[in-house]
C-alpha cells in the first residue's frame, strides 16, 4: 500500500473533508460530501478536453488531485475526446484518439512525479460510453427540456464563442452534466470558469431522474502573459516538455511588474502550484526534495535568493501570503523571483521529461498526437513569354508572310475608312435637303 493511501486511512472524515476542500475557490454541496464521508470514501471526476498540448497550467488541478488522493478519493480523469470535437472543432477528428493517448501518458507521468498512488487514478475516454444507446437517450431527454438560451449560457465561459457558433457547442454542457451520472461520482472538480455548467448539472440532472452532485472549484490562475494560460498562446504557457533554456526564456518574458501582485502569473504559479506541491511533499515525508525551499527547514515554503552581483541574504517565506506581502512592498526584486521560479519549474519538469526520454511508446504517442506541420510551398506556374523573331533572323518566306498579313490588315483599315467617309457624306446630303 502506498504512503498516500495508508495516510488517508488514518484520517477522520472531518480531516479528509478539510484536505479535499482546502485552497479551493468555491464548494457547492459540501454538506452532502460530509455525510458521504461518514460512510465511505468519495469518488471524483475531473475532465479535460484532449485538444492542445497539455502545459504547466495542468499542475494547478493535478496538485489539487494530490489532495483528493491523499484523502482517499478515487479520481476518475475523463479524457473528453467527444467534447474536444464538439468545442468548435478544436481537435481534428483524425487526431483525437492519438491525443487522448498522449494526455493519459503525460498526466500519468505528472502524477508519478508527485509520488501519488496510481491505484486511485482511473482514466476514462469519453467516447467509450458517450456513443452508447442509453447515453444517447439521456442526451435527447436533456435536449428536450433545455432551452437554447440555457445551453448557451451554461457553456459561455468554456465553449469557444464565435459570431456564428455551430450547434455542437450547445451540446457541450449537456454532455458534461450527464457524465457525472455515467461516471458514477460524488463530485465533479474544475475551475471556476466551469461554474455555470456545474449549476446547470445541479438543476437539470434531477429533472431526468438522477441525483444532484457536489461541485468543487479551483481558482483560475493567470498565464505568464497576464491573461489565461492557453495552449493556443505559446508564450503564455510552458509545455511539460520544454527544456531549461525555453523555461528560462518564457519566465523572463513573463508579466511580473515590481510590487504588482494582482494578475502576476509568476506569483500565482508559486501560490497555486509550487507551495501546494511542497505541502504534498511534506505530507509524504519528502520535504528535502523541495528545490525551492533552501534553508532545510520544513516551515519554509519558498526561498528567493538575491542576484550575487547585488549581494543580500536569501529570503525565506513560510507562506504565499508572506511572499506576496513582501513583493508588494518591493522587498523582492522581480528578477530574483523569476530566477527562483525557473529553478523550481525545472525541478518539477525533470522527472516527467526523464520518463518521456526513456519511454519510446510515450515519444511515439506525442509524435502521433501533434505531428510536425510541414509548410507547403506554393509552386508558381511558369508563363511562356512570346518574343517575336527579329527581322534580320527571318527567312525570305517568313518576311513574305508577314508582309502579306500587314497588307491585308492595311486594306481592311482602308475599306473601313472609306465606308465611314461615305456614311458621313450621305448624312450631310440628307440634312442639306
Amino acid at each position: 500500500m502506498s504512503a498516500s493511501v495508508s495516510t488517508s486511512a488514518n484520517l477522520t472524515p472531518a480531516e479528509k473533508y478539510e484536505l479535499i476542500t482546502q485552497n479551493l475557490a468555491e464548494v457547492l454541496g459540501g454538506e452532502q460530501l460530509k455525510a458521504t464521508l461518514e460512510e465511505r470514501d468519495l469518488i471524483a471526476y475531473w475532465g479535460t478536453a484532449t485538444t492542445g498540448r497539455p502545459h504547466l497550467g495542468y499542475f494547478v488541478p493535478i496538485a489539487k488531485l494530490g489532495d483528493f488522493i491523499s484523502a482517499g478519493v478515487e479520481v476518475k480523469v475523463l479524457l473528453a475526446d467527444v467534447h474536444a470535437f464538439l468545442d468548435n472543432l478544436k481537435a481534428p477528428i483524425e487526431l483525437i484518439a492519438h491525443r487522448a493517448d498522449y494526455y493519459r501518458r503525460i498526466i500519468t507521468a505528472v502524477i508519478k512525479s508527485l509520488h501519488l498512488p496510481l491505484e486511485l487514478l482511473k482514466f476514462v475516454v469519453g467516447s467509450s460510453y458517450q456513443y452508447t444507446p442509453p447515453y444517447a437517450r439521456d442526451q435527447l431527454k436533456l435536449t428536450s427540456i433545455t432551452s437554447e438560451r440555457d445551453a448557451r449560457k451554461a457553456g459561455a465561459e468554456v465553449v469557444k464563442q464565435t459570431t456564428s457558433p455551430p450547434l455542437s457547442g450547445l451540446l457541450y454542457p449537456l454532455l458534461q452534466a450527464l457524465d457525472e451520472e455515467y461516471l458514477g461520482v460524488d463530485f465533479q472538480f474544475g475551475g471556476v470558469d466551469q461554474r455555470k455548467i456545474f449549476t446547470y448539472a445541479e438543476l437539470y440532472l434531477p429533472l431526468i431522474g438522477y441525483k444532484k452532485r457536489s461541485h468543487l472549484m479551483n481558482t483560475m490562475v493567470p498565464g505568464l502573459a497576464g491573461g489565461k494560460m492557453s495552449s493556443s498562446e505559446p508564450d503564455s504557457k510552458i509545455d511539460f516538455l520544454d527544456g531549461p533554456d525555453v523555461v528560462k526564456r518564457k519566465i523572463q518574458k513573463a508579466v511580473c511588474g515590481p510590487g504588482e501582485v494582482e494578475g502576476n502569473g509568476v506569483l500565482a504559479f508559486i501560490r497555486h502550484v509550487i507551495i501546494p506541491i511542497g505541502a504534498l511533499k511534506k505530507r509524504q515525508g519528502r520535504a528535502g526534495e523541495r528545490a525551492w525551499a533552501k534553508d532545510g527547514k520544513e516551515e519554509t515554503a519558498f526561498t528567493v535568493t538575491p542576484n550575487p552581483k547585488f549581494g543580500g541574504e536569501p529570503l525565506h517565506f513560510k507562506s504565499a501570503d508572506e511572499l506576496e506581502a513582501a513583493y508588494a512592498k518591493e522587498e523582492v526584486h522581480p528578477g530574483d523571483l523569476k530566477a527562483a521560479v525557473i529553478e523550481a519549474i525545472n525541478a518539477l519538469l525533470a522527472p516527467i521529461q526523464k520518463e518521456f526520454a526513456e519511454d519510446e511508446e510515450f515519444r511515439k504517442a506525442e509524435a502521433a498526437a501533434y505531428p510536425v506541420e510541414v509548410p507547403v510551398k506554393e509552386v508558381k506556374k511558369k508563363v511562356k513569354k512570346y518574343t517575336p523573331k527579329p527581322d534580320h533572323l527571318k527567312t525570305p518566306e517568313e518576311r513574305a508572310k508577314d508582309a502579306a498579313a500587314a497588307g491585308a490588315a492595311g486594306a481592311g483599315g482602308l475599306h473601313e475608312t472609306e465606308a465611314l467617309r461615305e456614311a458621313i457624306e450621305e448624312t450631310e446630303a440628307k440634312e442639306s435637303a
